[in-house]
């Protein structure tokens, strides 16, 4: 038949103009150019024959293979160990009251922008004012693998301490380097200090986790722009957590005839300025003496909420007498032009109680024998009675001379 194709052959489909040009004008993604001069001529006798035609194309270009990222350290590849870990080591040193944390490495960071970071460790006691609990390392530069290998120290830590705070570590990076603002922590972790051994080191190396924010009171009248967040700090854990300890030396001198007080340090003291911090010095004063001779106090030690002062004074007299006084320490924040603000003080004598007691008697029982220990400061000040009684337990020992 007319006008029919003959069987097992097709006719090709009818393409219109405009359906052509559109296929003809449309090549497909564009690809990176590595070099413009390959879609123009070269008038060198080495050079290829240049494109005269329209619908001749130049030959396919490669593009260059994407950047690699830097290889990732091993172990993260896990999600547990997304922010890297942490490797340190933990001894509560109960003989000295101390807690030493010793941080080693890191492995595995994960800074916020790629490259090398200058990070440095981070250390709080919690509950706790958080400046007078903070310790830090110092930076190490340019590595997501740093090594630190310093301890930080936490003088006036007590058994009763070990059993009710947490220690928070957190890896940072040091904004002065860096010329930026403060950056959040790059990952933390919390240890509960009541499962350590008193006198036996602990090793650890623990994942890092992300930081821990709360919301803020809705009672807090925030300014417009400041974040509904707030990093988790405790700064006290009731209304009467202690202002600080104080480590005190007392000593009856035999060979001077009297008795020998030191002021050693001072621990986790309340912050009375403005900046967080105090301008800290020691008062002593022993009742009931009249005249200069029974007042001393130490030089101040700027901005700082853990002063050390080893200053030791001396109060003649012998032990019958001293055992009737009664020694009173505070510790106070140095302000210039205005009155000083008293952070705390602890009452030795024998109407004291508890380890106070204990150090006043064992002191003035024992000639030549000097006695260390932690006081935590009392918030109150201490009113002083007219006539103090003496505690049986605290009677002077049977071998001082003339007891009856």
């Amino acid at each position: 038949m007319e006008g029919t194709a003959p069987p097992g052959r097709r006719r090709p489909p009818r393409v219109s103009m405009q359906e052509h040009m559109a296929i003809d004008v449309s090549p497909g993604p564009i690809r990176p150019i590595r070099r413009i001069s390959d879609y123009f001529p070269h008038f060198y006798a080495f050079a290829e024959p240049a494109l005269h035609t329209r619908d001749q194309r130049a030959p396919a270009i490669l593009s260059a293979p994407p950047p690699q990222p830097d290889p990732e350290p091993p172990g993260d590849s896990d999600d547990s160990t997304a922010l890297g870990t942490l490797e340190f080591t933990l001894l509560f040193d109960a003989d000295n009251s101390a807690l030493h944390c010793t941080a080693h490495r890191a492995q595995g960071l994960k800074p916020p922008a790629s490259g090398s970071v200058d990070t440095y460790v981070k250390a709080n006691l919690l509950p706790g004012a958080s400046k007078a609990s903070q310790l830090r390392t110092h930076t190490v530069r340019g590595t997501r693998g740093p090594v630190w290998e310093e301890t930080l120290t936490y003088h006036g830590f007590t058994r009763q301490d070990a059993g009710r705070k947490t220690l928070r570590l957190c890896v940072c990076e040091d904004p002065r380097l860096r010329r930026r603002r403060r950056a959040p922590p790059l990952g933390e972790l919390r240890v509960p200090l009541r499962k350590l051994v008193p006198n036996r080191a602990r090793s650890f190396n623990i994942c890092l986790e992300k930081q821990r924010l709360t919301k803020r009171p809705k009672s807090l009248d925030t300014a417009r722009g400041m974040s509904l967040y707030e990093e988790e700090q405790a700064e006290a854990e009731t209304a009467g957590e202690e202002r600080g300890r104080i480590l005190l030396s007392l000593c009856y001198s035999s060979q001077r005839g009297g008795l020998l007080v030191g002021i050693l340090r001072c621990a986790h003291l309340a912050p009375m300025d403005a900046n967080g911090y105090s301008d800290p010095f020691v008062r002593l004063f022993l009742h009931p003496n009249l005249g200069k001779k029974s007042k001393y106090k130490t030089s101040v030690r700027r901005k700082t909420l853990n002063p050390e002062f080893n200053e030791e004074f001396f109060y003649a007299g012998p032990r019958e007498e001293l055992a009737q006084k009664t020694l009173l320490v505070s510790v106070w924040d140095y302000d210039l032009g205005t009155a000083d603000d008293f952070i705390g003080g602890v009452q030795l004598s024998s109407q004291a109680s508890g380890e106070q007691l204990r150090h006043w008697c064992e002191c003035l029982g024992h000639t030549d024998h000097r006695l260390e220990l932690w006081h935590p400061l009392d918030g109150v000040p201490h009113q002083l009675g007219d006539k103090p009684v003496q505690d049986p337990a605290c009677r002077p020992a049977p071998q001082w001379p003339g007891h009856p």
